[in-house]
């Protein structure tokens, strides 16, 4: 049998019984012939390193995952992610310059259609149509809370893409906000979904990237505050680039983006201390 190991837990983490966080334990299975540490971020790779040196005790390893580059191949439900998420393509034909997710994958391909409630995909939309529309009558012939979290390209959401939306009524769609030009498309995405009558702030959510190179506390907060005034909940995703670690004032500052209920129950009279010199922002 083979054992995943990851170097920490996540909503997506397997849960079976040759699926481990971390060491080894007392009722580690005795059948376990091979181990993959699967590595998701970049900067757990040191902690997968450790945990392939303590793992090799028990079988060989391997260590994979999208933090080595690896590229990913056929998507086999409930083994590196929980049953329930699902991949139907892999790849991107963008060029963003702080995504990996082509230089790892390449362009988009299509992958065979399993059944899932959260679909991962790195651009589902640009994908064919054909794909787009198998994927979504899975989605709707699913049981539970439906969410793409994987997130859709603003950019090339059409309105037979939001009328289909409309029918599944996902509990979360994610799209993006990274770079200055993304808010053209998002705004023309909004005004989509407002003609067809549906999505606000409960089920539109945004990814917006801060911190990167270059960024201010000050433009950070005007990108989220726009994202709300869209009537979209905003989700900041603070930028690492797998060497420098993120200053604590940014981490403050995306922890107070990552609450839904905190950002509108206070957004008029919400302050961020930053640092000791406490810079208001809002």
């Amino acid at each position: 049998m083979i054992a995943r190991v990851f170097p920490r837990q996540t909503k997506a983490t397997p849960t079976d019984d040759y699926a481990f966080v971390g060491e080894p334990h007392l009722f580690t299975p005795d059948d376990i012939t091979e181990v993959h540490v699967s590595v998701t971020f970049t900067w757990d790779l040191p902690e997968a390193e450790r945990l392939a040196r303590i793992w090799r005790r028990i079988a060989p390893v391997k260590i994979g995952g999208p933090a080595t580059g690896m590229r990913g191949e056929e998507f086999i439900p409930g083994l590196y992610l929980k049953p329930g998420y699902v991949i139907t393509s892999r790849g991107c034909p963008g060029r963003c310059w702080f995504c990996h997710v082509p230089k790892r994958e390449g362009n988009i391909r299509e992958l065979p259609i399993m059944a899932g409630r959260n679909v991962l995909d790195d651009n589902l939309l640009a994908t064919s149509e054909n794909h787009i529309r198998n994927v979504f009558k899975m989605l709707n012939s699913q049981k539970g809370e439906i969410l793409l979290t994987g997130g859709l390209e603003a950019a090339r959401l059409k309105p037979w893409h939001v009328e289909a939306l409309k029918e599944i009524r996902p509990k979360r769609v994610f799209f993006a906000y990274d770079t200055p030009d993304d808010l053209a498309p998002l705004e023309t995405a909004i005004q989509l979904f407002r003609e067809a009558k549906y999505g606000n702030r409960n089920n539109l959510h945004c990814y917006v990237l801060i911190g990167y190179p270059g960024d201010t506390f000050a433009a950070a907060e005007h990108r989220l505050q726009t994202v709300v005034r869209l009537d979209m909940c905003p989700m900041a995703m603070l930028y690492r680039d797998g060497q420098n670690e993120p200053t604590p004032e940014w981490r403050r500052f995306q922890g107070a983006w990552v609450r839904p209920a905190a950002i509108f129950a206070s957004s008029r009279d919400r302050n961020y201390l930053i640092d000791k010199e406490a810079e208001i922002l809002w």
